[in-house]
């Protein structure tokens, strides 16, 4: 790629690349989660057959377009920012169904789909979310043809002209999605752009830390963690004593805190920011999501990180006062009085 080349297309703030999904929500009692054996709170990764048998036992719900970075991709644009998203559907109707909705909210995608089941493909991948009364969520994920993500799915120039490079932990699951995301922080770096990434899940973190950890010291710049993943990586009891660690291994740090609010970190300044406030708490799909992209829109046009982690505050408070991971308001009004606009 040659700066020529970047700089002929129009220069974006967030390239986002993780699992494409479409997420089914179910509301259902605790007993469910129990009967059912399900790691509550928790992502799992399911095959097809688990898949088919889990969705026939949940009750009604709905289907919306999911995946951890493609919801941050869609709060940027909330924000008024610029973004793309980067991952694999199938050529299937759930993926037309993703396709459309992603690219209807104003996030570039043109990842081309993978072959069709009946031509012998993965099926679009799905993540099944059991909502249970006290607003938490158990994901169960049938990655489908998301996990085919490979380093050949990259466009460099796109990844080159976009401020930040925005990786989910989820994508160290598959081997081939891992060479992608090494190939493209290589790529962001290389044009000077800075890598983010979110641990995901605390699962995740167990099953990958030692991984995780060479990427924070050394690949990382911006890091999202809840306090639950954060701790779990450093294997630490304490919130302190995580922060102080981590502190020293990337350049920003944005750790959220549930009720608590968030704490931003950078090697010489710490923000405290209190939580925004949610008139109803009725399902916290997509707070993490939410947060990474008030952080990001606000990191990426110049606000201080204080003001990046209010606006984060604000989108996660958006998301968890309905049901679904994506903004049905628009972020941009929401976050006007935190703007002085």
């Amino acid at each position: 790629m040659t700066t020529e080349s970047a700089s002929a297309a129009p220069r974006l703030d967030v390239v986002g690349i993780g699992n494409a999904l479409v997420d089914v929500l179910s509301h259902e009692s605790d007993d469910f989660v129990t009967k059912h054996d399900l790691s509550r709170g928790a992502l799992t990764l399911i095959d097809t057959a688990r898949a088919e048998s889990l969705y026939a036992a949940m009750g009604p719900g709905r289907e919306v377009s999911g995946g951890s970075a493609a919801n941050s991709m869609v709060g940027v644009v909330s924000f008024g920012g610029t973004a793309a998203f980067v991952g694999r559907v199938s050529d299937d109707q759930l993926g037309a169904v993703f396709g459309h909705d992603i690219r209807a909210a104003g996030v570039e995608f043109t990842t081309a789909p993978a072959a069709a089941p009946s031509e012998g493909g993965e099926p679009t991948g799905r993540c099944l979310i059991i909502v249970t009364p006290d607003a938490q969520r158990t994901l169960n994920t049938f990655l489908g043809a998301s996990a085919q993500l490979g380093p050949a799915d990259l466009d460099h120039e796109l990844i080159g002209r976009a401020q930040v490079l925005f990786l989910e932990g989820y994508l160290w699951d598959e081997p081939e999605a891992k060479d992608a995301f090494r190939v493209a922080a290589r790529v962001a770096h290389d044009a000077g752009n800075r890598v983010a990434f979110t641990l995901s899940d605390g699962f995740c973190v167990d099953r990958h830390r030692a991984e995780f950890l060479e990427l924070v010291e050394h690949d990382v710049d911006v890091l999202f963690a809840n306090e639950v993943e954060i701790t779990s990586l450093y294997e630490v009891d304490s919130f302190d004593d995580a922060l102080q660690r981590v502190q020293h291994h990337c350049e920003i740090a944005a750790l959220t805190r549930s009720e608590k609010g968030a704490v931003i970190v950078a090697r010489d300044e710490i923000h405290v920011v209190d939580a925004h406030p949610v008139p109803a708490l009725v399902d916290t799909t997509g707070a993490g999501d939410l947060f990474a992209a008030g952080f990001l829109y606000g990191l990426t046009h110049g606000y201080d990180l204080g003001t990046a982690g209010r606006l984060g505050a604000c989108a996660a408070a958006e998301v968890i006062s309905h049901l679904g991971a994506r903004p049905e308001q628009s972020l941009r009004e929401l976050a006007e009085p935190l703007l002085g606009e």
